[in-house]
């Protein structure tokens, strides 16, 4: 048996095993190592392959894609350094818990650790960032082996969903040479129905559990519940009924999936971020307990709440695992579905209602917070805030924002208002960095609904080379790029009151002409100086399939003003009420 036909079989049986598990989707990216498996998935019927030049920007399209369609893609790399420009979108999706399957091509063990090209230690490479690594067994044709790779690929697939969901790496050493032979006999192999394994059931608590945390939150008054940022589709309808269900306020992140829908939202409080700036206020707004589902607000000021009041009786609901409570005050943690666990709430739990006024103070400030956010929307200069309150108006149902990191995520907080559009938040806040954002867009828009992409002219930067897959594959998207000539989070950070320094190393201006770049990539580029510019853009980006770029340009320090003044109208008049 040669060479070739061995590498055919065992990468076939491979491949076809992802493509027997469900997965319909892989990115690679050309190099000559990883040429068996490059090869045989764009052979295979079954699966799409993207090709994407740079790893770093091709991995966190893959992520993009897994986080919208809630199932793994793979990615393909060749050795060396490569594989390297995988890792931070791996550390995201490690900390935002989305399936991907890495596959990194390796030279084969006698060119390791012996000065070959292009060789580096690719063992473990990416450490705690991945559940599972294996380095696979070079490639036979025996039927043992057959079944061993077959057996890898499905557990990978699993791995990569079981529990919480995240990356997985196998690691692929292949001796020359390496181009595969389509021509060999039953080139995928056989199939067996014995590899992929049972999927575990909803975790959920006994009744005696569900009995024990009442009685130990029955005679307090004042309780909160919280949704943070989460991505279960279920979960929006069941929270607020058991809010309903409470009569308690549901603090809900913009990341939540719960501030857009037809759910009820009666019970929602979408300003407390806004709300609970200021200290003064926040003592008039201190919860007995808590019970949090998803993972911790993107809300700084709610931060500071749970902070400075470590007596709070808290707990956190986990689907499976985990501890991502960072003030670590005293927490109990449950494991169990969240939307199981409501829903065993509403149907075990008798009718039992908290103090309603507790719950009419949270309504009355969330409405007062409302008005003042939004009473100058659409009128004057163009504001960083109100870029997300007319999204929402224009946002086309069932489509998706992903939002960008530092302050665009934090204007989402605060002026992402409650709106019966299905409406799906996306956004990297497992690591929370402003790189590969152009790519986990345009990988969620490549399936599914449109897509807005909405980030800063830093981050916006940081990924130019992601919209090349605009280009190559026609994707439409449009990306609303805030112009504030740098990093504008900092205006609002201790850095900026030592402004010999601030320019030159946080400020940062860019001094560049995005259009240019944009058009590179024959994409539309619009930069609008009007709200009304702003809607016709916005409009005429959905009516036309492309990839379109709207510079919104404002100015940092006029924007942190706008900023503090609407905070500071917010404190005047809670404190009037």
């Amino acid at each position: 048996m040669t060479h070739t036909t061995q590498l055919t079989k065992y990468v076939g049986n491979f491949i076809d095993e992802l493509a027997k598990g469900g997965m319909t989707d892989i990115v690679i990216s050309p190099g000559s190592r990883s040429t068996p498996l490059s090869m045989m998935i764009a052979e295979h019927e079954s699966i799409k392959h993207w090709v994407h030049m740079d790893e770093r920007s091709a991995a966190f399209f893959a992520l993009g894609m897994a986080k919208q369609q809630q199932k793994p893609v793979a990615l393909v790399c060749t050795s060396g350094t490569a594989a390297a420009n995988y890792y931070p979108a791996i550390v995201e999706a490690y900390y935002s818990r989305v399936p991907l399957v890495i596959l990194t091509a390796d030279r084969p063990h006698e060119l390791r650790d012996v000065g070959a090209p292009q060789s580096i230690d690719q063992i473990h490479m990416f450490s705690r960032y991945v559940k599972w690594f294996q380095e696979m067994a070079m490639p036979e044709e025996s039927d043992a082996m057959l079944r061993y790779v077959r057996s890898i690929g499905a557990r990978a697939l699993h791995q990569s969903l079981d529990g919480n969901a995240g990356p997985v790496h196998l690691n692929f050493p292949f001796r020359e040479p390496l181009v595969p032979d389509f021509s060999v006999e039953n080139v995928w192999g056989e199939r067996n129905e014995g590899y992929h394994p049972v999927t575990s059931g909803k975790r959920m608590l006994e009744t005696s559990q569900i009995e024990k945390i009442k009685d130990e939150i029955g005679s307090l008054e004042r309780g909160l519940l919280v949704c943070g940022p989460q991505e279960d589709k279920e979960l929006a309808e069941a929270i607020t009924s058991l809010a309903k269900h409470l009569q308690l306020p549901l603090l809900a992140d913009p990341l939540s999936q719960v501030r857009a829908g037809e759910h009820e939202k009666d019970h929602v409080i979408e300003c407390y971020d806004a709300m609970l700036k200021s200290e003064e206020v926040r003592e008039g707004f201190n919860p007995d307990f808590i019970i949090r589902f998803g993972a911790m607000p993107v809300s700084k000021p709610y931060k500071l709440l749970i902070e400075n009041h470590p007596d709070i009786v808290q707990y956190v609901v986990e689907d499976h695992e985990g501890h991502r409570e960072p003030t670590n005050n005293h927490t109990r943690m449950i494991y169990a579905e969240g939307t199981t666990f409501c829903k065993q709430w509403l149907h075990e739990v008798g009718t039992w209602m908290f103090d309603k006024s507790w719950l009419d103070k949270w309504r009355d400030a969330n409405r007062i917070t409302k008005k003042c956010l939004i009473d100058d929307k659409g009128i004057g200069s163009l504001s960083e805030g109100h870029v997300i309150t007319e999204l929402t108006e224009l946002l086309p149902e069932e489509s998706s924002i992903y939002i960008g990191n530092s302050m665009p995520v934090r204007d989402l907080d605060t002026f992402f208002m409650t709106t019966p559009k299905h409406i799906r938040v996306l956004a990297n806040r497992g690591a929370n960095g402003i790189d590969g954002m152009v790519s986990s867009a345009l990988g969620a828009a490549a399936y599914g609904e449109p897509v807005t992409l909405v980030l800063g002219d830093l981050s916006f930067y940081h990924d130019l080379n992601g919209l090349l897959m605009a280009k190559q594959y026609g994707l439409d998207i449009r990306i609303v790029v805030i112009n504030n000539q740098g990093g504008g989070i900092f205006s609002f950070l201790p850095q900026a009151n030592h402004p010999g320094h601030f320019e030159p190393l946080f400020g940062t201006p860019l001094q560049l002409d995005f259009q240019k770049a944009v058009e590179m990539y024959n994409g539309n580029f619009t930069r609008v100086d009007t709200w009304e510019q702003f809607r016709g853009a916005m409009t005429t980006s959905f009516s036309i399939n492309d990839l379109h770029v709207i510079e919104v340009m404002t100015n940092r320090d006029e924007n942190a003003q706008w900023h503090r003044d609407k905070w500071k109208q917010i404190e005047a008049s809670l404190r009037e009420v």
